[in-house]
């Protein structure tokens, strides 16, 4: 159990999809100037990472493997996760309207998410079994949410806040974005 627990701690933190391996910063960047959209992004988000490395685990290991086409693997699982998003966007089109509606190009972009897509090769790559994966997928998805959910309270004081002429906007952004990073890197001292 020590191990599961582990292994979900070091893919939120240490492992941080967005904060240490600079991946998905698309929605990082344009889904955190509200915190209900950021959450609505990071939950959508999060429901197709654990099920794409639901899904992408059985399929490589049961199905590529034994066939010898593991090098089709990357391929593969964009068709999956293409597939998984199709499914999101039909749900949240149909109970969340306003949500489907406000997230707008991003949901379709979560089919070519980085983060979603390395989640699922990290599982096979790292060896871990069926539950591993699972436990991990679900790790850095809270951890996506989480950076998303952090971002958007940062973007939020930073709007009332007094900054210098120079640094307003983007600037400012990216210098919250890599103070937020380096406070992320502190947690690789848990592992190592």
């Amino acid at each position: 159990m020590s191990s599961l627990l582990s292994i979900f701690i070091q893919a939120m933190l240490v492992d941080n999809v967005i904060l240490t391996q600079y991946l998905a910063l698309c929605p990082f960047i344009g889904m955190t100037n509200d915190t209900d959209k950021a959450a609505g992004m990071g939950i959508a988000t999060s429901f197709v990472i654990i099920l794409a490395a639901a899904v992408t685990y059985p399929l490589y290991k049961f199905v590529m493997v034994p066939l010898h086409i593991e090098f089709l693997q990357t391929l593969m699982f964009i068709l999956v996760i293409a597939a998984l998003v199709q499914l999101v966007e039909f749900y949240l089109k149909k109970s969340a309207p306003a949500l489907y509606s406000a997230m707008g190009v991003y949901l379709t972009l979560i089919t070519t998410n980085c983060a979603v897509l390395a989640v699922s090769l990290n599982c096979i790559s790292k060896n871990y079994n069926y539950a591993e994966s699972l436990v991990y997928a679900f790790g850095a998805a809270m951890g996506f949410l989480l950076s998303l959910v952090v971002m958007s309270g940062i973007r939020k004081r930073i709007k009332i806040a007094n900054i210098p002429t120079f640094l307003k906007g983007t600037p400012i952004l990216f210098v919250a974005a890599s103070l937020l990073a380096m406070a992320f890197m502190g947690f690789k001292g848990l592992f190592s």
